[in-house]
């Protein structure tokens, strides 16, 4: 039984230093943070000989050793193994370990010193398993994990496939493999890294550098990201001004025209943070037109669709741009009847502002509008909108009367706004039932509404 005993200790030894010499040699690959994702094929194969060779003349040692060596400051041959097949100095001295009967403690020890020395060879001079001087070229276009196309998986070339050929095994000799080499993928496109993070505030030096990357690229992962970049800058007055006087805004608006809704969305989101300065809005009226009819035939209830409507909200906030927009009074009305709560909230806020221009009555209401807007004057709908509605028809009801619009009636047909409003009688009806709304705030609206009747 002692002999049984000696025997299962040496075992486990042999597992414990085969685990210690896997934990030596992923701690050593993992430094590198830009080199994670290696060819399967050639790690599951070649797990057991990955060597080391330093560039600076290093010779390899082939005789039956201890460790690494090291040979001066200029010179290090280390030969790291990290197969137990490949540690004779594990082996030699677990076996003399078991004939000196020093029990299990001592040839744990001896397997550990073992394992120390060659790790501390290994980092002496700085060298490191899986060490590459050759190129490091980027393959297939696979993915980034979280980006949006780009190829990130580096493969290897030069002296690391060399390394691999010299730093044959001590053992046996290994005959070749005669399975045919995986195919590469072709290179389409390297990994960009941007410049700045896009929350970062930039000086002006920057924002111009953004802007250069922005105009000469067609990439949408960047240009989606100096976007947003350019978009966080925007909110800051002094960047507003800034990006204008770098001659932003053209470079932003021409990304409009692209069929990509993501970078739609973003220029849109961008334009409309530089909307806020009024220098600012003297630029974009340019592209007001096109924003208009792009947010009218887009997907209903969009990204894009919102950023264009929370774009031109902003543009119209003032009287100066509003008659720019006066062609698609029926667009927005029947954009208001046919979307959702929130498309419908943006669009009422964007009426609203044409209501307080009252330069802009008459064009408002001869426009047609679907009859079925009536309905949105029904108790079922939530705080909101019933307040933005009843604020348009406030507005509209006051300035028909300001402007002395109620005795042209003959003027407007029957499916115009102003008929809807002003002469149906059941927008007044349907006011009227709104006055025993639980909601109190949308009582006293009601009230203040009926007063001006």
């Amino acid at each position: 039984m002692g002999r049984t005993r000696e025997a299962g200790c040496v075992a486990a030894g042999v597992v414990i230093g085969a685990g210690a010499c896997y934990c030596v040699y992923r701690l050593a690959w993992g430094r590198d943070e830009n080199e994670k994702i290696w060819d399967e094929d050639e790690e599951s194969t070649d797990t057991s000989e990955i060597g080391v060779e330093t560039v600076k003349g290093a010779k390899t040692n082939a005789g039956a050793g201890s460790g690494a060596k090291l040979q001066g400051d200029s010179e290090v041959k280390p030969e790291v193994s990290l197969g137990l097949e490949d540690c004779p100095g594990v082996k030699e001295k677990a076996h003399s370990g078991s004939h000196s009967g020093g029990g299990l403690e001592a040839k744990a020890k001896a397997l550990f010193n073992t394992l120390k020395e060659q790790a501390s060879a290994k980092a002496g001079k700085g060298a490191r398993v899986g060490t590459i001087s050759g190129n490091r070229t980027l393959a297939p276009s696979l993915p980034c994990p979280g980006g949006r196309g780009g190829g990130c998986h580096p493969t290897r070339s030069g002296s690391r496939a060399g390394g691999r050929a010299s730093g044959k095994s001590k053992g046996k000799a290994r005959s070749k493999s005669t399975r045919a080499p995986a195919t590469t993928w072709p290179v389409r496109r390297g990994k960009f890294n941007f410049p700045y993070k896009i929350d970062d505030i930039l000086s002006a030096p920057d924002l111009q550098k953004v802007l250069n990357i922005l105009e000469r690229t067609n990439d949408p992962f960047i240009q989606e990201v100096a976007l947003v970049t350019l978009g966080n800058n925007a909110a800051y007055s002094f960047n507003q001004n800034a990006i204008r006087e770098l001659g932003g805004v053209p470079i932003i608006a021409k990304l409009i025209k692209t069929k990509d809704p993501i970078i739609r969305e973003k220029t849109y989101n961008a334009l409309n943070n530089l909307s806020v300065n009024a220098e600012n809005q003297g630029k974009i009226k340019t592209y007001i037109s096109q924003v208009c009819d792009d947010t009218m035939v887009c997907r209903l209830d969009s990204a894009v669709q919102m950023a264009g409507l929370r774009l031109l909200t902003n543009m119209t906030v003032t009287n100066h741009y509003q008659h720019l927009l006066s062609y698609s009074f029926p667009d927005f009305f029947a954009l208001l009847f046919l979307g959702n709560h929130f498309t419908k909230i943006q669009i009422m806020k964007l009426i609203i502002n044409f209501t307080e221009n009252p330069a802009m009555t008459r064009e408002l209401v001869s426009c047609k509008v679907p009859s079925e807007l009536i309905s949105l004057f029904n108790k079922e709908w939530d705080r909101e909108i019933l307040l933005n509605i009843l604020t348009l028809f406030e507005n509209i009801n006051d300035n028909i009367k300001n402007e002395g619009l109620a005795s042209s009636r003959k003027e407007f047909s029957r499916s115009s706004l102003f008929f809807l409003f002003k002469e149906s009688g059941v927008c007044v009806k349907k006011i009227k039932a709104l006055a025993n709304h639980n909601d109190l705030v949308v009582k006293v609206k009601v009230l203040k509404v009926l007063t001006k009747l």
